[in-house]
């Protein structure tokens, strides 16, 4: 095990961010701590996280009330709080932004998931947060989902850095690589600057979850990997492609790959998964923290991933002759992840409102 784990995947050329945000997390100085020690260069969120953070902490409650006696309340008070939180997050790395020419230290806001099937509220609401926040590293999340793909060019072209989230298959993430150059292209012909920074949120280990009683024991806990590295070389196809290549010339950069839900709920498997095996140059892996602190205790020497994808094709193919339809599955991980954070938002909204009751003055 090498105990200088995250240093040498940063070395790699690797972003290693943490999957979590939290007032506490802040307050303590345990996020400029994991900054400074752990090679932590962003942060991303998502309605679970800020309910977990907001239900299950006392420290939001004076804010609350404030926001109240202001007249603020539901999804107006959560993106309120939830800005502050990003804001003082962001300024945190903001260092990291400056250095890297504005390649790294971002953080990342969701738009409302009940948006998830609305291009135009989607858009609309993507500007707005944007514009509250106020941080040049401030990416506003965007689920790649059908309806969410126009969303993403409109912002794009709009200036608004773009997180795209829950994807879970090569095909989805070249439709949000098309749509991000779309919006770039977009801008070139208005004449505008096509430096307009994105990542695309590959979400990996819910393909394991979602075949753990399905086929052969030697085939556990290699789907989502297989799927990344698979994902790993249609991205680098794209970076290499005349099209964007075009768009680089102009001024672009690249939407990098991020590798999500990289935390491992098989307790048989390494608890390093999802980061020792998808290590890869100019991505972005986001981890919860439980895996940040195991990664930095015990994380083996990263080894790069292969361009081709590797074993990815062998490794999918093994699953379908096991009877994984993976397009289909894909599709489906796609509709259950939107309708999750459909269900955390709804209970972030009722923890808020439930904490408003008792915070309200009489």
């Amino acid at each position: 095990m090498d105990s200088n784990a995250p240093k040498r995947l940063s070395q790699l050329g690797q972003s290693l961010w943490l999957d979590n945000i939290t007032r506490d997390l802040l307050d303590s100085g345990t996020l400029k701590r994991y900054i400074d020690e752990k090679f932590v260069t962003g942060l991303t969120s998502n309605p679970t996280i800020f309910d977990h953070a907001i239900s299950r902490s006392k420290s939001y409650d004076a804010e609350i009330r404030r926001q109240l006696n202001d007249g603020k309340s539901g999804e107006a008070l959560f993106f309120t709080l939830a800005i502050q939180d990003i804001g003082r997050a962001a300024d945190l790395f903001a260092g990291v932004h400056a250095l890297t020419g504005g390649v790294d230290g971002f953080v990342s806001l969701e738009v409302s998931p009940l948006l998830a099937y609305d291009t135009q509220a989607t858009i609309e609401q993507a500007k707005r947060l944007h514009a509250q926040a106020n941080r040049p590293n401030l990416f506003i999340k965007i689920p790649g989902t059908a309806e969410g793909l126009p969303a993403i060019e409109e912002a794009i072209l709009a200036g608004v850095p773009v997180n795209v989230t829950l994807l879970f298959s090569a095909r989805q993430y070249r439709a949000a690589a098309d749509a991000y150059m779309k919006g770039l292209e977009r801008r070139v012909v208005a004449g505008l600057s096509p430096d307009v920074r994105s990542v695309a949120s590959l979400f990996v280990s819910r393909w394991d979850r979602a075949v753990a009683d399905e086929g052969p024991a030697e085939l556990r806990n290699t789907l989502g990997v297989a799927v990344g590295m698979q994902t790993y070389k249609e991205y680098r196809d794209v970076l290499e492609s005349d099209r964007f290549q075009r768009l680089e010339n102009l001024g672009a950069r690249a939407q990098r790959l991020l590798f999500a839900s990289t935390g491992v709920k098989d307790k048989n498997a390494s608890d390093t998964l999802y980061v020792a095996g998808l290590a890869a140059p100019n991505t972005v892996n986001t981890m919860p923290e439980e895996t940040l602190l195991a990664y930095a205790d015990h994380g083996a020497a990263p080894a790069a991933l292969p361009r081709d994808g590797g074993e990815s094709e062998a490794a999918l193919s093994a699953h379908a002759k096991a009877g994984v339809d993976l397009p289909a599955l894909a599709e489906r991980l796609q509709s259950d992840g939107a309708k999750g954070f459909v269900d955390s938002w709804r209970e972030l909204l009722g923890a808020i409102d439930a904490k408003s009751k008792t915070l309200v003055r009489p």
